[in-house]
This record gives structure tokens, sequence and C-alpha cells, in this order.
């Protein structure tokens, strides 16, 4: 019975003839008659009184028919189907729940990693040993020989690097890096391990920016071995270690990107005693003010160079005269220079220099070195029995090559002849009136300051 129907049992509908379409606003399933397709061979039934289908309709009787019994379209087997309807919905619900519960719980795990404390994968714990020939493995083996200089007197102060060069605690640096300290100012060295020493200066040498300190009462020192600059080509990689803006046991690394360049740098006094000439290693290690005085190494923790100047993006050639920083420009002493010059101050105090004999005119503007018209002190510019005298150079000449390579300016000659010795012998190209000609000589000495 359809719910909200009235109680009394309703007038029996018209009967509607076979064939005849249904009434207008009734839904054609609600009045599907009990054999919508009779079978033409079922005998004609008699004719019986009308039966009132309400008032003997018993929902719980057992049918009075063969026929399944009809309500509103749809047979009584319709109620198995609701019965598993309502099943497939509380299934569809149960899944909905836990599909709900499931999102719920994943989403809190996803954003808080579980539901108990967080731990991130890690690498475990490996020995700390590394390759020796690389970077890690030289700066390993390298550091503890390096030192940290901070200097002060006369009213400047400043901070460079230097590198141990025996156990008697000689240490090797730039000059222009204890500079600041003068005749009377004070020099502390700081080593890797963190202690301090008071040194005090063995020698110096603008000529080649080259110093010697010494510390005392420092034991357990290790000298960082030499190598031979010599032996140094062009794409060999190397390591430099020094301590940028103070920043101490700065490590960086690089190549050899070119050799024998001349280079000038200093001269900040303006009467030249300051400048430094030097036939550079120039390798694109970053290096930066405060690495001055440091090691430039090779790939076997060697030194093969004392790291001076580079060359800033401002036109600066000194690492220490601003703040300037590396554009991948940097120079260094070649160690074999170094080495000899080092040896010299520690045993005299001073370091000699390789001349010609000769004055330079340095205003010269063609290429080449050409010997000046007269002497810096008034004298002859040949020195008398000198080098250039007896291998025959005159006033006026022009020097274009040593040893067969190429020189432009007396800023070059200078550079090529300070990397050798007192006592080697040279070979000059030089121009007069027009006329190229080769002399040989040997170098002599003086005294650099």
């Amino acid at each position: 019975m359809a719910h909200g129907a009235p109680t009394g049992p309703p007038a029996a509908p018209a009967p509607t003839p076979p064939g005849a379409p249904a009434p207008h606003g009734t839904p054609p399933a609600s009045v599907i008659p009990a054999q919508a397709h009779p079978d033409s061979r079922t005998p004609p039934v008699q004719d019986a009184p009308a039966a009132d289908p309400w008032g003997r309709y018993d929902p719980w009787a057992a049918a009075a028919s063969a026929a399944p019994l009809q309500q509103t379209g749809q047979s009584v087997t319709g109620r198995k189907r609701r019965r598993g309807r309502v099943l497939v919905g509380a299934a569809l619900l149960l899944a909905l729940v836990s599909g709900g519960i499931g999102g719920i719980v994943g989403t809190y795990l996803e954003r808080n990693g579980g539901v108990g404390t967080v731990e991130l994968p890690q690498a475990g714990e490996e020995a700390p040993e590394r390759d020796p020939g690389s970077v890690a493995g030289i700066a390993a083996r390298a550091l503890p020989s390096v030192v940290t200089l901070h200097v002060s007197g006369a009213g400047e102060a400043g901070t460079g690097t230097g590198f141990v060069l025996d156990e008697r605690g000689h240490i090797l640096t730039n000059d222009h890096v204890v500079g600041p300290a003068g005749d009377d100012g004070e020099i502390t060295v700081t080593f890797h391990s963190g202690d301090t020493a008071e040194a005090t200066v063995v020698g110096r040498d603008g000529g080649y920016d080259l110093a010697v300190v010494k510390v005392k009462g420092v034991s357990g020192l290790t000298p960082l071995p030499l190598g031979n600059s010599d032996n140094v080509r062009v794409g060999d990689p190397v390591v430099a270690i020094g301590a940028p803006f103070d920043l101490a046991g700065t490590v960086t690394s690089g190549i050899i990107s070119a050799r024998e360049r001349p280079i000038t740098a200093g001269g900040g006094k303006g009467d030249g005693s300051d400048v430094s000439y030097v036939d550079a290693l120039q390798t694109d290690a970053p290096i930066n003010p405060g690495n001055s005085g440091g090691p430039l190494l090779d790939a076997r923790a060697r030194v093969i160079g004392i790291n001076s100047a580079i060359r800033s993006a401002d036109g600066g050639a000194d690492p220490d005269a601003g703040q300037a920083g590396s554009i991948g420009l940097g120079f260094a002493i070649p160690v074999n220079q170094g080495r000899r010059v080092a040896e010299e101050l520690i045993n005299t105090g001073k370091a000699t220099h390789p001349v010609i004999g000769v004055t330079l005119d340095m205003q010269y503007g063609g290429d080449g070195a050409r010997v000046a018209a007269k002497g810096s002190d008034g004298g002859p510019p040949v020195s008398t029995g000198g080098p250039g005298a007896r291998a025959g150079i005159r006033a006026g000449d022009v020097i274009t090559e040593v040893d067969g390579r190429r020189v432009h300016s007396g800023e070059e000659l200078i550079v090529k002849t300070r990397a050798h010795r007192p006592g080697d012998r040279l070979e000059l190209t030089l121009e007069r009136d027009g006329e190229e000609r080769t002399v040989t000589l040997t170098l002599g000495s003086s005294e650099g300051g």
C-alpha cells in the first residue's frame, strides 16, 4: 500500500479495452495487467464476479495464482531487489567512509612523515682519508705548514700568508706583507692548529717581493716540501692556500694558465724601490687579498710558486692594494727563484740581483728595450767594465730578444734578467743603426734592498 493512501476501499477502476491507450497522466507501468501478453493457447476464463484486489490483498499470504501479483507495475520479486540495493548501498557507504578515513590518515602521514619521530636518511660514517693527489688530499698534507701573518706598525696593518721553510722556524712570505711592520712593528704568526707566536724579520727584498721571518720557541714545525718550477707545464693542476680577507686556511684550485708571464707590481713609494719584477706563473686558481705569500702547490703537495699578485677588474695588480677580488688572473713567483732568494736572505740578510750593467730608457715607446743616452746618476748608460760593456753594448742599442725569446719593453728585459742568477750566461739580440746583431754576456751582481 502506498504511503498516505486513503484507508477505505477505493472504487474499482473502469476497465480499459484491450489495446486502448492508458489515460493521460497515468504512467503506463501503473496499470500493467496481470497477463500483458496472453497465450493464445490458454482457454478462455469463465465469467466470475469482480474481485476486490484491495480488500482481499494480504502481502503475507500465499499467492492465490501461479501468476505473480503486480503492484504499481512491479512484481513482488522487486522486494528482493530492494533488499539487494540496500546491501549494495551499505557497502558503498562503508567504502566511502573507509576511503575518507584512509584519505585523512594518508594525508596526515604524508604531511607529518608518520605517527612517530621524524628520522631522515643519511650516509654512514666514512674514512677521513682522501686520495693523496686530490685537492682534499693535497690540502690535508699542506695546511699544517701554512700560516697566517698579522702585521701592524707605523699606523698600518695588514694580513697575509706564509709557509714553513724549515724546523728552525723560518717562514717565507711576500715583502709587501711584512712592509707595514717597518723597523719596530709587530708580526704575529698563527698556525693551522690555532697556536700563535711572535715573529721577526730575517731579511726582505722589494725587487723580488720576498721576505723571510722567523718564529721562536715553537717546536714540531713541518716544512712544506719545495718543488721545481722549471718542471711546470701549462694545464698542470694547482692548489692555492691562504687567508683571503683574513679567512685562514682557505683552499682553492685551478690550473697553470701560463708560464714566464712578465709582471711588475708595487710602486706605491714613487721612487721605484718597491717595484717587483717577476717572470711569473699565471694561474686561474682564485687568489684574493690576504693570499699573498701563500703557497701554490702541484699535484704532489709541493710548492711551485709563491702567490704574489692578481690582475683585478679595476686594473690593479697588487692583491692587497684595496679590496679587489679575483677574476681568474693570479700570479706566483716561481719557487726556483724564491728558494734562491730565501737562502740568501736567511744566510746574509740580503738578496743579490743579476744585472746586465746598463741603464734603460723606460719611456721608450717602441718594441724592445732601449739603452738610455745617459745613466740614472748622470754617469754613462753602460757601466764601465760591466757585463754590458764587455759584450759591446752601446747607448741607443735596442735589445729585442733574451735567449731567443722576444722582449717588448724595458720592464720585460728586467723580468727576464731577474729570472736568472748572477753568473748565468745570456744571449742578447739587439738592433743598432738598422742592423741586428747577437751578443753573449755573463750576468753581474748587485745587492738588493
